[in-house]
């Protein structure tokens, strides 16, 4: 897998999206086309490829499932995985990770330690955050394992601050090409307090091609930093009133929905209580099957301190999706005393990965 390098003209492409918040639009934003196929990749070839090239970094620690089933459903199960997987840009020149080696974070070899951990859980749909190698790395690799995606790059992205970086950063949506057909595509620029901001979101409406159940699902990313917590509860509410509008556009109202992101929010914030108490009937995957958050999806040493917390959730319909099964969080033993990233966690945080079932609808069990 050979990374494309960018040429002068890539380069002022990216750089035109450096101007301010309130004259950015998302005109740079990209969807496959459904027909355009490229010639496939055998998943399991190119795991042990990722095996071979970091073989010399210690082994990724085993994370088992939490599992229950509760519905009973003759329907395939639909796995989601969230990630906010680091831009590289800023793992390498702003996020100050001051116990992790700058030799761990080489993109030559981090970029296998991602697409290691997603071959090992080979989701149907992965939402990823801080995507910064989107067109010269996951697009066409990810393309080659079956996936269709969606990009959309922050307006303002830090990003382009950092020498030699890669592009902007955004929220990237992949999807099997064999489980779902792509009916819709939404990319969105949040508002807080009638203003634009520089946080975006995905949102692709699917039909599963072995059930015909049509659904939603999302990929966003909220405002980072402490003392920014109404700013991150407005770009929630506003993030609501749109996929509200977009359900609402569906033939049928009860359209159910998914909603993956780092809300850089902990539970106890604005913006989670918003999602819990919102009329589009939403819950946490985690909080639902454990009865409470993970304690951490994040845990980093920077110059400021410690940081360990819960940033990153996976929301969905009670009234649409059962949750079958949740990936448990490593240890603090398996995490290590340097926390994250390091040599066997390429980013600041965790991967969630939860097992779905539709509902029965009224009408199918006749």
């Amino acid at each position: 897998m050979q990374a494309c390098q960018m040429g002068s003209s890539s380069v002022r492409f990216f750089s035109s999206l450096a101007q301010s918040l309130s004259s950015a639009p998302l005109e740079h934003t990209h969807t496959d086309a459904e027909e355009c196929e490229p010639e496939p990749v055998d998943p399991e070839t190119l795991l042990r490829q990722c095996e071979e090239v970091l073989r010399k970094r210690p082994p990724r620690p085993n994370r088992e499932f939490i599992r229950t089933r509760t519905s009973a459903t003759h329907d395939p199960q639909i796995r989601v995985m969230q990630w906010n997987i680091l831009a590289q840009a800023l793992g390498e020149g702003k996020d100050g990770f001051v116990r992790c080696p700058m030799e761990a974070l080489v993109w030559s070899e981090r970029k296998y330690l991602i697409l290691e951990e997603i071959l090992t859980y080979r989701p149907d749909i992965v939402c990823l955050q801080e995507v910064d190698h989107y067109y010269d790395t996951f697009q066409p690799v990810m393309a080659s394992l079956g996936y269709q995606s969606s990009f959309c790059p922050k307006p303002c992205s830090p990003c382009l601050d950092v020498s030699g970086n890669n592009g902007p950063d955004g929220c990237a949506l992949f999807f099997s090409r064999e489980r779902f057909r792509l009916l819709h595509i939404n990319h969105l620029r949040l508002s807080a307090m009638a203003l634009k901001t520089n946080q975006v979101a995905v949102v692709a409406t699917l039909q599963c091609r072995v059930t015909g159940r049509v659904f939603c699902v999302a990929v966003t990313h909220l405002k980072a930093r402490s003392g920014w917590e109404t700013f991150r509860g407005a770009q929630g509410a506003n993030l609501l009133q749109q996929l509200k509008a977009i359900l609402s556009a569906q033939q049928d109202e009860n359209v159910p929905l998914f909603v993956c992101g780092d809300f850089n929010a902990e539970p106890g914030e604005e913006v989670y209580r918003r999602f819990m108490n919102s009329p589009l009937g939403l819950d946490s995957a985690y909080r639902t099957l454990s009865s409470a958050e993970p304690s951490y999806t994040t845990w980093k040493i920077r110059p400021s301190g410690e940081s360990c917390t819960t940033l990153d959730y996976v929301w969905f319909s009670r009234h649409g999706f059962s949750v079958d099964g949740v990936l448990s969080m490593p240890s603090e033993e398996q995490i290590g005393p340097d926390r994250l990233p390091s040599y066997h966690y390429p980013s600041d945080h965790l991967s969630l990965v939860c097992d779905f079932s539709f509902i029965q609808e009224p009408h199918r069990l006749m």
